[in-house]
């Protein structure tokens, strides 16, 4: 990101993604119409890759969450994890890591009891071994990305 007004929109609507053309348009300085064409190219670039809403777990019937740490048991196995464990809804994201473990899982779930049946899920669908955090708190997430110049 070169442009200091894009930056501007990119954080803007980061901190929130329901910000109105007008709204943006007052944070940049710009006029909706500019505002509108930068927003479409942006997204046409692939820089917006698209908006939604976030949900409150507890709401939604979901508050536990953990952490999953998956190792293939047969290191000549396929590095395939990830297609063969995107049909399990409760998986929020899967993260390619460095270290013993391939990936790293965000979960959501119910109950302690779904959790255990998930890990069972995982471990069959996968071929894997598993490492369980339970998250007990979580301070922040959905944090907005604020867009660094690459030009600095």
């Amino acid at each position: 990101m070169d442009d200091s007004v894009d930056r501007a929109i990119l954080a803007t609507i980061s901190r929130d993604g329901r910000a109105t053309l007008s709204q943006l348009s007052d944070a940049v300085g710009l006029s909706v119409s500019a505002v509108q064409s930068r927003l479409r190219r942006l997204e046409t670039r692939g820089v917006i890759t698209g908006y939604r809403a976030i949900l409150d777990p507890e709401q939604a019937g979901t508050p536990l969450s953990a952490f999953i740490e998956i190792t293939p048991l047969d290191p000549a196995q396929p590095d395939n994890a990830p297609e063969l464990l995107e049909h399990l809804d409760a998986i929020e994201a899967c993260h390619s890591i460095a270290g013993d473990a391939s990936y790293m899982l965000f979960v959501r779930v119910p109950t302690p009891r779904d959790l255990e049946q998930l890990v069972r899920d995982v471990r069959l669908a996968a071929n894997v071994s598993t490492r369980t955090t339970v998250v007990l708190q979580t301070y922040y997430e959905h944090r907005p990305i604020i867009p660094v110049s690459t030009t600095d």
